[in-house]
């Protein structure tokens, strides 16, 4: 018997039980939707997930800080009085620490970071904002997505990038009031009003007068700070409702800020960096960071080590990321699991349609054996009625999976951006729930199917 004649008699023998075969099928679309509704929201969970942890920063990227984690400010008596400070000094971040890095293997790029605090003034509005130095090419890294303007790029003057939120910093210097306070932003255009900075910050507080001056007598006069007119480079896309890790940051180019803060202290020391035994500043600056980006996340581990061997403290998401991925793959089996006991009662009312249909057939199948039909012949024409109880659920079931899936991802995207795509159905989920389907209703047809084969002729045609 030709597989094309098999196929039609056991599409026509189960289009004459329609009920039976209708409410067989149910059962295989509950259990199908059931998996793949599950599993999507695993893979969802999953998904979101990753997508929020990149947005934060590479999962390959290693940032490196002193052993201690303190500040740079070290005494010049404690760096005397110990040899281990002595050791701390040798162990800080320069730019031989930057080349030493770049050497190690499976580094892509070593990205160091200056962090400093100034005053910034428009008219009667002042803030303390914290600027953070990198390379054009750490801030290209950044993935960082302007709204106005462009990066800081090398060679150029020093330019500020402004986070969307950055004016919230900003207070009125005769009410102290801010926007927290009145709810008004201060009328200033990032873009096109350069800001007076101020980076001596000691001097300023200084020179507002001293609270420690006898009563009666006249404080000490101090000399205002040089100010400077830095312009913007670019502003952080978004409004004062979008918020995002670089909101409240303020970037510029590395080398422009070294450069100014030189021409600002010359030989004075740059606050937030140390000094020698005798007070005077180094000539190379230190910086508070440096970021290693590794080529691969299956290689963070060991390049962290190499790095805290060295005797500098890390710091990685990897292995954050590793027990992450290893919980939602728990819970992703658990929830599959669910959605398997669905299609393991569907695989019952599979088997137990393959038996009625059995009974109800016998002396048909007696006939069969008789005429000279081939065992197996029997066997496929059984498996293949099971196969089509199972393609015919699997194909409703993804479709019905599609529609729950777009109702889930519709309900909870009002709980925020975060929650966008919570289940997720991939290409391959389709293909393997739809196989898995037909598998499944191919071994509940497997019993009957080889019962068929084993009933006798001549018993099967006396059956009434």
């Amino acid at each position: 018997m030709k597989l094309i004649d098999m196929l039609r008699m056991s599409g026509s023998s189960l289009w004459k039980r329609k009920l039976r075969t209708i409410l067989t099928v149910l059962g295989v679309v509950i259990g199908v939707a059931s998996i793949v509704v599950m599993v999507s929201l695993g893979l969802g969970l999953r998904r979101t997930e990753m997508e929020q942890i990149e947005s934060y920063g590479s999962m390959t990227t290693i940032q490196v800080q002193e052993k201690d984690g303190s500040s740079y400010a070290v005494s010049a008596e404690t760096t005397a009085s110990s040899s281990s400070s002595e050791k701390k000094e040798e162990k800080r971040l320069d730019d031989e620490l930057v080349e030493e890095l770049k050497l190690l293997p499976n580094v892509e790029t070593v990205s160091p970071i200056l962090n400093i605090s100034c005053i910034v003034k428009y008219g009667n509005y002042i803030s303390n904002l914290s600027v953070q130095g990198m390379s054009e090419e750490a801030l290209k890294a950044l993935n960082i997505e302007l709204g106005e303007g462009t990066l800081p790029k090398e060679g150029e003057e020093l330019k500020f990038v402004y986070g969307n939120q950055i004016l919230t910093y900003f207070s009125n210097a005769s009410s102290g009031k801010s926007y927290w306070d009145t709810g008004e932003l201060p009328a200033i255009d990032l873009m096109k009003n350069p800001m007076f900075v101020i980076f001596d910050t000691e001097a300023y507080y200084n020179s507002q007068g001293s609270s420690g001056a006898t009563p009666g007598t006249t404080a000490p006069s101090v000399a205002q700070p040089k100010k400077y007119l830095i312009p913007a480079s670019g502003v952080i896309v978004g409004t004062l409702e979008d918020y995002n890790q670089y909101s409240w940051s303020v970037f510029c180019n590395m080398d422009a800020l070294v450069s100014q803060l030189k021409r600002t202290f010359k030989n004075k020391a740059i606050p937030g960096q140390p000094t020698t035994k005798s007070g005077k500043p180094y000539k190379k600056i230190f910086y508070n960071e440096i970021r290693v980006n590794v080529d691969s996340i299956d290689n963070v581990s060991t390049v962290q080590t190499m790095i805290a061997d060295m005797g500098y403290q890390t710091y990685t998401d990897a292995e954050w990321i590793q027990s992450e991925q290893t919980t939602l793959g728990y819970m992703q089996a658990v929830l599959g699991g669910i959605g398997a006991v669905s299609l393991l009662v569907a695989a019952i009312g599979i088997a137990n349609t393959m038996m009625m249909s059995i009974y109800e057939r016998t002396k048909e199948i007696g006939v069969m054996k008789v005429l000279g039909c081939d065992m197996n012949n029997i066997r496929t024409m059984f498996l293949l009625e099971a196969g089509y109880i199972g393609f015919l659920g699997g194909i409703v079931g993804i479709a019905l999976s599609y529609l729950v899936s777009f109702i889930i991802n519709k309900a909870v995207s009002s709980l925020g951006e975060y929650y966008t795509q919570i289940s997720y159905i991939p290409f391959w989920l389709v293909g393997v729930s739809l196989g898995f389907a037909v598998l499944v209703g191919m071994l509940a047809g497997l019993f009957p199917a080889l019962r068929a084969m084993k009933l006798s002729p001549l018993t099967a045609i006396r059956n009434e």
